[in-house]
């Protein structure tokens, strides 16, 4: 396979979890990172660019964020540029992607990834990206990157393959068997007791004609309202033609809308350090550097006492921050808004129901 052949789409939607210091009009993927100095979608294009041509990166995101996007890529075409009228989740954002790849490059094999993901360790992640291209190229197959899982955490999608317990260590691919997305809790304890699943990475790997005629099969709900789309994309008419299109759509995940129902959906594991920084939990657990007891905090402005296994952070260098008596603690201070809140209750806490519930999210 030629490696103009490859392409990458980098999903760039909304997401407020990191509250306070993300919301409406900033995003997590567009928040920089706490000693990184870039933001998470920043970090995933740096990221993805040593598997994928430059020219070849495309990113979808909802209109409402094109300033965002143009100030984080001032290199990239507008071509690569996809932007939604309105959100519809990943599943219509794929298929927008995919067709426009479809009409630069036939043979292609695209990768689909979040934005919000950190991968610590790139080597392992470069060679391992280019196995799954290789195998793709020659094989019909949806391929997931599937990570075995180190807690039973109900955010995530969990996959099972076939084989039982047994090939979980293995180096695969294996074939799906299950898809389950966002278990309930007692049911994501169920799957890692069984050792028979892993999460999924929501990283997809396919030849776009492959994707393509299971994503017509299984969402021709969606896909129908791309009808005309070889001389729409590409021309001045694909801004009143995407309009047209996502007027109608229904909100879907590709998850839902084929993992879950297609017949050719594979896994390959993978053990490359993958983060998906969903919260402020995902933030504790993705950085090493902490203190002796576990505080993740800027020691510059922050005295802790009689504190444990806590992330204390301030958008304010000059204020002085002073915490005791707290363990496993979130403590995020904005000029507008303070959070605190166990470490193991963010995922509820700050999820977008309640931040929209309590006007929070603004």
């Amino acid at each position: 396979m030629e490696s103009t052949d490859r392409f990458c789409v980098i999903l760039a939607g909304g997401g407020n979890q990191l509250w306070p210091i993300s919301r409406k009009t900033l995003p997590k993927q567009f928040v920089t990172l706490p000693g990184v100095g870039k933001s998470m979608i920043n970090i995933t294009y740096d990221r993805v660019r040593g598997i994928v041509p430059e020219e070849n990166i495309l990113i979808v995101a909802p209109a409402k964020y094109s300033t965002l996007v143009r100030e984080a890529f001032p290199s990239l075409p507008e071509k690569n540029l996809l932007f939604e009228p309105y959100a519809r989740n990943t599943g219509p954002a794929v298929a927008y992607a995919m067709y426009s790849i479809l009409r630069r490059n036939p043979d292609a094999v695209m990768t689909v990834t979040p934005s919000d993901l950190y991968i610590r360790d790139l080597d392992n992640y470069k060679a391992t990206m280019d196995k799954v291209f290789g195998y793709v190229s020659r094989h019909d197959v949806l391929m997931t990157l599937g990570v075995k899982p180190d807690r039973p955490y109900p955010y995530y999608g969990y996959i099972q393959v076939w084989g039982g317990s047994g090939v979980v260590s293995q180096e695969g691919p294996f074939k799906v068997k299950t898809f389950t997305e966002k278990p309930p809790e007692k049911l994501a304890a169920v799957f890692f007791k069984s050792g028979e699943f892993f999460w999924n990475s929501g990283i997809m790997v396919s030849k776009a004609s492959v994707l393509k005629e299971e994503m017509e099969k299984n969402m021709p709900l969606v896909t129908g309202l791309f009808d005309g789309w070889q001389g729409a994309l590409g021309t001045s008419a694909e801004t009143a033609f995407i309009e047209r299109a996502y007027g109608g759509c229904e909100k879907v995940s590709i998850d839902n809308g084929i993992l879950e129902k297609t017949d050719k959906a594979w896994l390959y594991p993978v053990d490359f350090g993958w983060y998906d920084v969903d919260n402020w939990d995902s933030v504790y657990r993705l950085y090493p550097w902490k203190d002796l007891d576990g505080n993740l905090a800027n020691p510059e402005n922050t005295v802790l006492s009689d504190t444990s296994g806590s992330i204390v952070i301030s958008k304010d260098k000059n204020k002085l921050l002073v915490v005791k008596g707290l363990e496993n603690f979130v403590v995020i201070d904005t000029p507008d808004a303070l959070l605190v809140c166990p470490r193991d209750k963010v995922s509820e806490f700050v999820s977008p129901a309640f931040l929209h519930s309590h006007e929070l999210s603004r």
